[in-house]
């Protein structure tokens, strides 16, 4: 492990309990790799020794002090999605082993050299499947999957808008709505990524502006917030559903009711990290059913911008935030 204060190496490669690992530490608002105390795993809880971890919106704002872990996850230490080898077992654990290649969402604290997560939300990663992408996978694929299928029920033949398609959950999104047989409609600023968009399966890859002039819209998958709520609202189609899991765009917009009504539409919002362990092991589950087979056999795949030293993590975020990427920029302990 890069800068670790004490010898890991082992039989298994990564001997986790020397007492310090290095972790991206929220310092007064800036990044910092600093020594934390080692976790320990415990009642149905596997310790990982982390090789990947994904950025993701939230991280931004827990750094800024706007999205803070839910309450048992360390509130220092960003990280929701996490790949690497599983270190040590706790007690009630049946399915993984020291050893194994896994990867998951967790409420915080994936940025760091070890990661303690129960295994009840824990994915297996596909034998073919690198660390890159292995760890840019739960979050974004999770979220895109809940969305879009147990929030807005999307079918096949259906017409789904996703908006900001270029970023990791929208990438996501497009992919596992063309694998499901829906007509992608893809809104995308940057007119440089819509190759790649349409690429990844999209049907129509548009700009913003455009979103009116390409529906109705069954399904519409608000990843960038009110600006595209607004936008999309005279565009739906009779029963629609609209999906808010992202708001970099704005929180707040006044629309007319009216339109939501006609068109007996409906409006709802989802996010994972605040929800119980029990409701976390469900959408895992899901997501092992119907999206990882689609991993393993290369149907789908996640596109990395970026891979960046895990140390370097500042240097990661403002990239972040710097906006422009195709797909996931990704944490790299080497």
């Amino acid at each position: 492990m890069p800068g670790s204060s004490c010898d890991r190496t082992g039989f298994l490669g990564v001997v986790p309990y020397c007492g310090a690992m290095k972790a991206v530490t929220i310092v007064d608002g800036a990044l910092q790799w600093l020594d934390a105390p080692d976790p320990q795993p415990g009642e149905g809880e596997l310790l990982v020794s982390v090789r990947t971890a994904g950025l993701n919106g939230a991280d931004m704002m827990q750094r800024r002090g706007l999205y803070p872990a839910p309450p048992g996850w360390p509130q220092d230490i960003p990280g929701m999605e996490f790949a690497g080898e599983v270190v040590g077992v706790g007690p009630g654990t049946s399915r993984f082993a020291e050893g194994d290649r896994v990867m998951s969402i967790c409420g915080g604290g994936g940025q760091a050299e070890l990661v303690v997560v129960p295994e009840s939300a824990v994915l297996p990663v596909p034998e073919a499947t690198p660390w890159d992408q292995a760890g840019g996978f739960p979050e974004v694929f999770s979220t895109a999957h809940d969305a879009l299928f147990t929030q807005a029920h999307l079918w096949a033949g259906e017409r789904v808008l996703i908006s900001g398609a270029a970023g990791g959950v929208g990438t996501a999104a497009v992919q596992i709505a063309h694998a499901a047989g829906a007509h992608v409609v893809a809104s995308v600023r940057s007119t440089e990524r819509h190759r790649q968009v349409k690429g990844l399966g999209a049907s129509e890859v548009i700009l913003p502006d455009q979103v009116a002039d390409h529906g109705p819209y069954d399904v519409s998958l608000e990843l960038v917030g009110a600006p595209g709520v607004a936008a999309v609202l005279s565009s739906l189609a009779t029963g629609a559903r609209i999906v808010v899991i992202g708001v970099g765009g704005g929180a707040k917009v006044e629309f007319n009711l009216l339109a939501l009504m006609g068109r007996r539409a409906t409006i709802g919002g989802s996010t994972l990290r605040s929800r119980s362990t029990h409701e976390k092991a469900a959408v895992a589950r899901a997501v092992e059913e119907q999206v990882l087979p689609l991993l393993a056999d290369g149907t789908i795949t996640v596109p990395v911008a970026e891979r960046i030293p895990m140390a370097d993590a500042d240097r990661a975020y403002e990239r972040f935030t710097s906006g422009g990427k195709f797909g996931k920029i990704v944490l790299v302990n080497d």
